[in-house]
């Protein structure tokens, strides 16, 4: 039977209305990782970039001011369908004066800070696509899962002192090896090409085991895991 262990959506879905410190941390901690895409949606539905950002902030705030969970239906058992329906429903909320006050006010604050020259730097590098702002939410959601899954693994060589194997080796992970091929990685590395074909193919594993793990933080149940990554897949490339 496949281990599913309790993960930090699964934990916010189980809290239902108790006061749980737990699942607030683990929302704030899934808030932290995914505010961009919601920046970017907002950004790419005309929402100018201070607005985007007291939005995407005031959206935040309220989120992690709540008490309970129980609008939490099974079907929004994925987080960023959940994390995107709620934000369309604040904003639909939001009236003319609210709109123009300062948002988050009197909420505890946010244990993440979104810098709005940041995010507007990141926006401004978004292609210049017809994409709807779904499509924008979409894709960047699935970037931002691919570059935890990086950031982890490359912590993990790093703690084994391989951090320089790891930079050499990450260019052929997803298949675009760099100028050379393997030669040119081997070189650099100092090894056979042979045994770098053998550390790409062992990372390439453990690449997968790390996104299999990212992406269970995000859905209700292991049953949900592969139809998330297959969504993934199609995200990067709308």
């Amino acid at each position: 039977m496949t281990r599913f262990d309790t993960t930090q959506w699964t934990l916010v879905l189980a809290a239902g209305g108790d006061d749980s410190s737990a699942a607030r941390d683990a929302l704030a901690a899934l808030c932290e990782a995914y505010w961009y895409p919601l920046y970017a949606y907002l950004r790419r539905r005309g929402e100018p970039p201070d607005e985007a950002r007291d939005l995407t902030q005031g959206f935040l705030a309220s989120l992690l001011a709540r008490r309970g969970f129980d609008d939490l239906a099974p079907e929004r058992g994925r987080f960023r369908a959940f994390l995107l329906a709620a934000l369309k429903h604040f904003v639909a909320n939001e009236d003319a004066a609210r709109r123009a006050a300062k948002r988050g006010g009197g909420l505890r604050p946010l244990p993440l800070e979104i810098a709005g020259d940041e995010a507007e730097r990141r926006y401004r590098l978004e292609p210049p696509d017809p994409a709807t702002p779904e499509t924008l939410f979409e894709r960047r959601w699935a970037l931002t899962v691919i570059e935890r899954v990086l950031v982890a693994l490359r912590r993990q060589w790093e703690a084994a002192g391989r951090a320089a194997e790891f930079d050499g080796l990450q260019p052929c992970l997803l298949g675009d090896a760099p100028a050379g091929g393997y030669a040119a990685v081997a070189r650099a590395l100092g090894t056979t090409e042979g045994a770098v074909k053998v550390a790409v193919h062992r990372l390439r594993r453990r690449f997968h085991d790390e996104l299999r793990r990212q992406i269970a933080e995000t859905v209700a149940g292991p049953d949900r895991v592969e139809d998330e990554i297959r969504h993934l897949i199609q995200a990067l490339g709308a």
